[in-house]
């Protein structure tokens, strides 16, 4: 627990205030004592009141004078969150080496299928975000709860030229700085390095390669840590070379890719690279986003096949579907509080008009009840002989 204003503590002082002013009652009582020649008469003007009760009150009225003390410093806790309260922002790679057909069949539609079983699988309200990078990256979906929206767009994926992972995380740091006031966009530096704390929301990058665009993808993890974001990444494909095979509908309107892998060329046609020449290896940069998930303090994962990407992505939200969260407790403080006080109130109230009911008749017992509070303080019995 943290204290946003940890100067309202010096309303502590109320405590030792009390207890000064409760001894400086009962020194200025005693000189006032009487002397008693017989312990019953004491004990029939006390009735059934006893030490306990009389103490009971008072602990917990300065209990609650503490706790409304420590309530005015405006504590923060930090609590655990479900998904639904968090966003998740999903980065796709959709570069040329995506049409890969290490993966069966190809890298395209084996990340798009493990994509569209990932949002099915989030629970109703989670709020997800899609951006898309190749050369260059943008924000596809803005994070929705809409699993429809997110689904259709998943189907549009088309692959272009290039690589650019950091400019991705960037995208989504801003996209989830649009919906969470705690995160400030790229454009606001940030001191530190967000070790402090970590704010709910998620991102998540798939890529089949290595950053060739842009931002270098470590600075953009720097910049996700000091907002408190975490960036888990995703290692897809083999390091064997096989042909570059996508579908028209997979592969930006007027480019195509070659059998080589490494180049585009103008075409047509259901299908690209599909001769059998072997493509080039697209080697996954694994110290890269290694670093990025440790940077972030997240988890780097590496998936060679369906069934792999399919079990990384089921296992991926018991990692971020319960997150560190800082919320002020200000008002549990002060229900706590007040309700100590008034149950100090109460009590004291009703064990006193207890005891003045079971007190005996008669003038001599009328007489010690106006004297009570003096006698219960300060009474002085002689000794036996």
């Amino acid at each position: 627990m943290t204290l946003h204003w940890p100067w309202a503590l010096t309303a502590l002082l109320a405590f030792p205030l009390l207890l000064g002013y409760r001894w400086w009652i009962r020194r200025r009582r005693r000189r006032d004592a009487i002397r008693l020649s017989s312990v019953n008469v004491v004990r029939a003007a006390l009735g059934n009141q006893t030490r306990w009760r009389r103490r009971i009150p008072l602990w917990l009225f300065a209990g609650g004078l503490v706790i409304l003390a420590t309530g005015a410093a405006r504590p923060e806790a930090s609590v655990i969150v479900p998904a639904s309260d968090t966003a998740i922002i999903l980065a796709m790679d959709v570069s040329g080496s995506m049409c890969s057909t290490d993966v069966s069949p190809n890298r395209l539609t084996t990340a798009q299928n493990a994509a569209r079983d990932f949002i099915r699988a989030q629970p109703d309200g989670a709020r997800i975000g899609l951006v898309t990078f190749a050369g260059f990256a943008s924000l596809l979906v803005p994070p929705t709860t809409d699993k429809k929206t997110l689904l259709a767009a998943i189907d549009t994926l088309r692959t272009a030229r290039g690589t650019a992972i950091g400019m991705a995380i960037l995208t989504a740091i801003d996209a989830i700085a649009e919906i969470n006031p705690d995160v400030p966009p790229t454009g606001v530096e940030v001191a530190g390095s967000g070790a402090g704390h970590f704010a709910p929301d998620t991102i998540v990058v798939l890529t089949d390669g290595r950053n060739n665009r842009g931002v270098d993808p470590v600075r953009a993890a720097q910049k996700a840590a000091a907002r408190g974001l975490r960036v888990y990444t995703i290692g897809f494909g083999t390091n064997q070379p096989s042909p570059m095979v996508c579908t028209s509908s997979q592969v930006s309107g007027d480019v195509a890719f070659r059998g080589d892998g490494g180049g585009v060329d103008r075409g047509g046609g259901g299908g690209f690279g599909g001769g059998g020449r072997p493509g080039r290896v697209q080697v996954i940069d694994t110290e890269t986003l290694t670093t990025i998930a440790d940077t972030t303090r997240a988890d780097y994962y590496k998936a060679e096949d369906a069934d792999e990407l399919n079990a990384v992505m089921r296992d991926l939200p018991s990692e971020f579907s319960l997150q560190h969260k800082r919320i002020e407790i200000t008002a549990w403080f002060a229900f706590v509080g007040v309700a100590l006080v008034i149950a100090a109130i109460a009590l004291a109230q009703w064990w006193t008009r207890s005891t003045r009911s079971a007190q005996p008749s008669g003038s001599l017992s009328r007489s010690l009840a106006a004297w009570w509070p003096r006698i219960r303080s300060a009474v002085r019995l002689p000794a036996r002989e």
